[in-house]
């Protein structure tokens, strides 16, 4: 049994490796982080996510949903070097987790699950992993599982990734029969115990073949990652082991061969292996410098070495509430040393910060450190006013790290308090909650009278609720959200109002003729004054302008805004003592709603971009699905074994269509969606939209 322990010493940067995991759910991201926590001595068993003893999967939330819900950061030795490894959900309402991740770690593990393959949710995360221009790695995990298959998993990842992702090692045996692998880089073979250690035996016959096909395969993509190897294996038509190795390590760095490797969380087997490589092979903080900076206040890019030695220059990625503790604030170093107690300025707002204690975590076990030089991963806690995203660095540096992107929500829910008093703490919760998890927003809407959360997906609402409740104690209902319905006219007209009032004293009179036409869409409002021989003051303009701009607020169709029309008033007449501009302001209200409902109103509806990738089998359901929420098929790109369609949606059938996608699919669909334009509702639909505002009118008059 190995006794619990954490790394106390301060490594150099050469000698840190920061990676994180990612992959769809379910193929073992944090069964693999356990193990690596078990391998380098910082937990004394290996913990597991199915009973609740993970190290990693620590929250009541992720133990009764038995899933990753937030990153978490295992800091391990192996081999004299450091390691940062995060551990991150594979689940789609979550990947602002992976993507703070990637911010700061200089490769990515994508687990594969050796039954599955590759599965739509890896697909998406490659794209953002290219665009974080990572190093990476593949592991493929369960190989020890019934109906696991490396030779169909290894040709899939090819498929869907290029002839880039090699081999460097294959399994011995499969399902039951796995027992080690063979080193392709070496051609060695090694057979795991019951504890995770190997020993070298001699390859099997019977995958002689198989090992020599593979190794080929990965000493021509070592060739091409140099020119001058390149052209040595074509006028040798081989490469040595040296060669291949020096054409690996500057393939897999630079981000152009991505490694694939094989193995057992659950089991042990291959992890050591594993820990190995990473060590060798993938790059560290060091080999990524110089980083981009911007120049505080500025739009300016600068380089930044990566030395410990510099002006401190640090990037906050990721912001947790530990109880307690308060606000876990987890940073990067670029530049410079953080030491505790030093002192430095928040470039974002100027303000300084105090480091006082400074901790590393070994999943839910935390170790207070002295120092985070560069290129390593430290914490700080109860710093007064800086969140993720922010820099902090010496105060006369004046330099930040660009701030990570995030994807837009999909899914959009209104939510409520369940007790009457309880809404200010809705604001107040989810503004905290939204400062650790930045991927959603919350929004008062005063148009349609309702708070609107805008999110990634069902669970990760379900998870906010649960937090709501937990940290706030306030609980909430869901509901439908209103439609952003807009008006407009594709007539135009003129009209007249008058307005006269007269009770005794001093009257009310105010006369306008206003010309009402169509804008082009996207237009806008635009107002003119053509008003000739003084028949209504220039004084009283403004007020006429007011008053059409308020009954624009509510059009005559379903009380929706108006949009895109031009307004001018061209005649009118007033009154010297009765006219004011409470007058004309009601007059030329009055004129516009009687002008509109004569101008052949429309309502318009907002359409969105959606893009759905989904495998194969599930591609003319889903097709099918989509037309019949009025969408619009703008095409089809293949994806490996996926289909990425392309399709145009009103918003208004898009509600729990990331419930609905998942029904449908097994769980293997995902999407994404943007804004693209308003277009006309159709008849049947604009008349339902009528009669429900309608009925909702005369119900608030109740």
């Amino acid at each position: 049994m190995r006794s619990w322990r954490v790394p106390v010493k301060e490594f150099t940067t050469e000698n840190i490796r920061n990676f994180c995991l990612a992959g769809q759910r379910g193929c073992g991201k944090t069964s693999f982080a356990d193990a690596v926590a078990f391998n380098t001595g910082q937990n004394n068993r290996i913990g597991r996510v199915d009973d609740g003893s993970s190290l990693m999967d620590y929250t009541e939330s992720e133990i009764s949903k038995k899933t990753s819900i937030s990153s978490k950061l295992l800091a391990a030795e192996w081999n004299k070097n450091k390691i940062n490894l995060f551990d991150c959900p594979g689940h789609s309402d979550f990947i602002g987790e992976l993507l703070s991740s990637m911010t700061v770690a200089e490769s990515v593990g994508i687990l594969i699950s050796a039954p599955s393959g590759v599965e739509v949710g890896t697909n998406i995360q490659w794209k953002w992993i290219n665009k974080f221009k990572c190093s990476r790695f593949f592991f493929v995990n369960k190989i020890e599982v019934e109906n696991a298959n490396w030779r169909n998993c290894l040709e899939q990842i090819k498929e869907s990734f290029g002839k880039q992702a090699v081999a460097v090692q294959i399994p011995m045996g499969e399902a039951d029969s796995f027992k080690g692998i063979i080193d392709l880089l070496h051609m060695k073979a090694y057979e795991f115990d019951a504890n995770g250690n190997r020993k070298e035996i001699e390859i099997p016959a019977d995958l002689k073949d198989d090992a020599e096909t593979e190794r080929e395969a990965l000493i021509e993509v070592a060739a091409e990652a140099d020119d001058a190897l390149l052209e040595k294996f074509f006028e040798e038509g081989t490469l040595s082991d040296t060669d291949t190795l020096i054409g690996l390590k500057k393939g897999i760095k630079e981000g152009v061969i991505y490694p694939v490797l094989f193995g057992s969380s659950t089991k042990n087997m291959g992890i050591q292996v594993v820990l190995d490589f990473i060590i060798e092979y993938l790059p560290s903080p060091a080999d990524r410098s110089p980083v981009k900076a911007v120049k505080t206040g500025t739009e300016d890019i600068v380089d930044v070495k990566i030395d410990s030695n510099g002006k401190v220059l640090t990037y906050f990625f990721k912001t947790v509430s530990e109880g307690h503790l308060g606000d876990m604030s987890y940073f990067k170093t670029y530049s410079g040393t953080v030491k505790s107690g030093s002192d430095f300025k928040n470039q974002q707002t100027n303000n300084s910060e105090r480091a006082t204690q400074i901790y590393t975590f070994h999943g839910k076990n935390r170790e207070e450190v002295s120092s985070v030089p560069a290129g390593d991963i430290g914490v700080l806690v109860k710093l007064k006013g800086t969140l993720a995203g922010h820099s902090l660095a010496d105060s006369s540096l004046g330099l930040s790290i660009p701030k990570t992107e995030y994807p837009n929500p999909v899914m959009d829910v209104a939510i409520k308090s369940k007790s009457k008093g309880d809404e200010d703490k809705i604001g107040t919760g989810l503004n905290k909650l939204m400062t650790e998890d930045p991927t959603f927003k919350f929004v008062l809407d005063p148009a349609l009278k309702q708070q609107i959360l805008y999110t990634q997906g069902s669970t990760q609402i379900e998870v906010i609720q649960e937090k709501l409740k937990a940290r706030f104690g306030v609980e909430v209902e869901l509901g439908k959200p209103k439609i952003p319905y807009r008006e407009t006219i594709k007539g135009k007209t003129e009209k007249q109002y008058r307005h006269k009032k007269q009770s005794g004293g001093r009257g009310q009179f105010g006369d306008v003729h206003l010309r009402i036409e169509p804008n082009t869409r996207g237009g806008g409002f635009e107002f003119s004054d053509q008003i000739k021989g003084g028949v209504i003051p220039s004084k009283y303009i403004p007020a006429v302008e007011k008053g059409v701009v308020e009954s624009m607020q509510h059009g005559g169709l379903a009380g929706a805004p108006v949009v895109d029309v031009k307004v001018a008033v061209f005649f009118g007449s007033y009154h010297d003592v009765d006219s004011s501009d409470m007058a004309f302001k009601i007059a030329a209200s009055g004129a516009f709603k009687e002008g509109f409902l004569e101008c052949k109103p429309i309502l318009l509806e907002p359409i969105f971009d959606v893009e759905v990738t989904v495998p194969d089998d599930f591609t003319g359901d889903v097709m099918g699905d989509i037309s019949s929420r009025r969408g619009k098929i703008g095409g089809m790109d293949p994806d490996g074994h996926n289909q990425t369609i392309r399709a145009q949606v009103p918003q208004a059938e898009l509600y729990q269509y990331s419930v609905d996608l998942r029904s449908m699919t097994q769980g293997q669909g995902v999407y994404s969606i943007a804004f693209s334009h308003y277009e006309e509702v159709p008849h049947d639909a604009a008349k339902k939209v009528m009669e429900e505002a309608k009925r909702a009118k005369e119900e608030e008059k109740e």
